[in-house]
């Protein structure tokens, strides 16, 4: 997990936070807790704000589903969402780096962020996140190499 905590400039990025919260949570929720951990303003799609944040819901075990667009680069991503998960008392999921696709780091309401596993189905409404499992270590894929 050592990509998960390297620190860039604090420009924006183009890069997109794709999240899985463990519980209903409404957008406003949301956002007011990536607010604070990013110490910026969070706004819907279509507003204008520092961060966009776009929130839906979905089923399975982490059912609030959030994509956040424009997040500084100075902010690892690992971090806000463990941040985030302390904020709202819930866990968050969020891509690790590797080739596994069913391998997630999972940001305990604690702040602990650990490699989990789900099992993850494709819905009309969105994928649906279910039965999250510790890495038990055997599953160790390549890395996804790093960006030039």
């Amino acid at each position: 997990m050592s990509s998960m905590f390297g620190m860039a400039d604090g420009d924006p990025t183009t890069a997109l936070w794709n999240w899985a919260v463990a519980g209903h949570f409404d957008a406003d929720r949301i956002r007011g807790a990536i607010a604070g951990t990013l110490e910026r303003s969070v706004v819907p799609l279509g507003d204008d704000g520092a961060v966009l944040c776009d929130v839906y819901p979905v089923g399975g075990d982490f059912p609030t589903l959030v994509d956040v667009y424009l997040a500084p680069a100075g902010v690892v991503e690992a971090h806000a969402a463990s941040a985030v998960a302390v904020r709202l008392g819930a866990a968050v999921l969020l891509p690790d780096d590797s080739l596994n696709p069913s391998r997630y780091v999972c940001a305990e309401p604690d702040g602990t962020l650990s490699l989990v596993h789900v099992d993850e189905t494709e819905t009309d409404d969105g994928p649906e996140r279910r039965n999250a499992r510790p890495c038990t270590g055997e599953c160790q894929e390549p890395r996804r190499p790093a960006a030039a």
